[in-house]
């Protein structure tokens, strides 16, 4: 295995949009949250491509300053404003908008000589964790740092057969769903720039903030005279990684299984809404809770991050730029009781949850939120629930910038704790998946002697490496 230490950052530069007047867009409770968390870090491997590497960073840098005309929000700082008392003129919170002045996201290149695409995604092992934080930029960087840093950054670092493009992008800005219809519509540009594609339509994202009342969204007041006193920097921990593959197949058999043995409780309607999602994640909550050894009587709870968009009613669009993510979680369970009963019942949990997550029952947090104003650190997490993030529904696969899709899709070390899964489109597509899952290193080494986790996984297979002429 090369040495993790080994990545050169070679250039860095800025890419800013063209010029337009100056705009302000508030954060809201949703992203205003979100502050005190890392930015998303989420990167591609790709085949190296036939240019040489400073054609392709041009390429990229070029292609990435026509998206930003249409997503100058990325472009951004943050800036804070203090709210004062009318009578006393005391301090009485604190809020922080998108000052969209033009200027500008980072792009780097580097190197990491010697190092291969199989040293990057090797099937069947751990993720070499110390080698990929180097693929990013801004790392351990918190989204309340948006106000010097930039709110998006790209590193595209060279390898011994292939390229990984790395992103670092401020969660407080939007959420994955956005994050993914920007890099996209990139992509679309740069493959358009060569040739290959016919120019992308004009997307259409939407800076306007949601508001619960359908007014115009105001600025979330945070309760204090500086939104540093809310930021906490979590304690490095000791984590082991795998990307686990889970086929289209075998999906389809853990949704067939808890089906059945929700059909034999006589729980119809259980059966009748089982979704991939909730046997996989079923599969996931049990055999993790099974590695931790809890005790019997400990408690434990699936919480996933759920996209609100489509709950809210009216309806928020697509292509509402800006955070609207809930964590929701399962009734708490005991261990001894959720390991006794059958995957079924764990399944039919998870999907009374997100069932639960009604059109009221989100407003009823945005309205609780705004009473005790609060940003997510570390201590949220319980260490003894089983969290599930991202989602197989990112299109990360059509992320072509011009030298063809990506062999695999990773990420860094931003956002990870014991017990945290991100879920990702399987490579080959028809509804497959590949978990991230995340565990302190004893916890993964009593994973990987359950049998009934591994029979659900499906064996993954090397990277493709290109065809060599005769």
């Amino acid at each position: 295995m090369p040495s993790p230490s080994i990545v050169r950052v070679l250039s860095k530069r800025t890419v800013a949009p063209p010029p337009r007047p100056r705009e302000r867009i508030p954060l809201t409770c949703w992203d205003a949250a979100m502050l005190s968390s890392n930015y998303i870090q989420k990167g591609l491997l790709f085949h190296k491509p036939a240019s040489s590497a400073l054609q392709v960073v041009d390429h990229l840098a070029t292609a990435l300053g026509d998206a930003l005309l249409h997503y100058y929000p990325v472009a951004g700082r943050f800036a804070t404003e203090q709210h004062r008392d009318e009578r006393t003129g005391a301090v009485v919170g604190c809020s922080v908008h998108v000052d969209c002045d033009g200027q500008g996201v980072e792009v780097l290149h580097a190197v990491a000589e010697g190092v291969t695409m199989a040293d990057v995604a090797p099937p069947d092992a751990d993720v070499p964790r110390d080698l990929l934080a180097q693929f990013f930029p801004l790392t351990d960087a918190l989204n309340y740092g948006g106000r010097e840093q930039p709110l998006f950054a790209v590193q595209a670092t060279d390898l011994a057969d292939g390229v990984f493009i790395g992103f670092a992008y401020n969660h407080a800005l939007s959420d994955g769903t956005a994050f993914w219809d920007f890099v996209n519509y990139w992509a679309s540009l740069a493959r358009a720039r060569l040739g290959l594609a016919p120019a992308p339509s004009m997307p259409k994202p939407s800076f306007e903030r949601w508001s619960p009342d359908g007014g115009v969204a105001g600025p979330a007041v945070l309760p204090c005279a500086d939104v540093s006193e809310l930021i906490e920097r979590a304690t490095p921990l000791r984590l082991r990684e795998r990307m686990l593959h889970f086929s289209a197949d075998s999906l389809a058999a853990l949704k067939e299984r808890a089906r059945d043995e929700l059909l034999a409780a006589g729980d119809a309607a259980g059966a009748a809404a089982l979704t991939r999602f909730q046997a996989l994640s079923s599969l996931l909550w049990r055999c993790i809770t099974r590695a931790r050894r809890l005790a019997p009587e400990k408690e434990t709870a699936c919480l996933a991050a759920i996209n609100n968009r489509a709950r809210l009613r009216p309806q928020l669009p697509q292509e509402y730029f800006g955070n609207t993510i809930y964590a929701i979680g399962t009734e708490p369970a005991r261990a001894g009781d959720l390991l006794a009963r059958a995957h079924g019942w764990a399944a039919a949990a998870v999907g009374r949850a997100v069932a639960a997550h009604t059109d009221a029952a989100i407003r009823a947090r945005v309205a609780e939120w705004t009473t005790k104003p609060m940003v997510y650190t570390h201590r949220f997490f319980d260490t003894t629930g089983t969290m599930i993030g991202s989602s197989p529904r990112f299109d990360m696969y059509g992320c072509d910038f011009g030298w063809g899709r990506p062999l695999a899709a990773r990420s860094g070390r931003a956002n990870k704790f014991d017990g945290k899964t991100s879920l990702y489109p399987g490579r080959e597509g028809g509804g497959s998946i590949d978990a991230e899952l995340t565990l302190m290193p004893e916890n993964m080494v009593a994973l990987e002697q359950d049998d009934e986790f591994w029979a659900g996984v499906t064996p993954d297979a090397p990277v493709p490496t290109p065809h060599k002429k005769a």
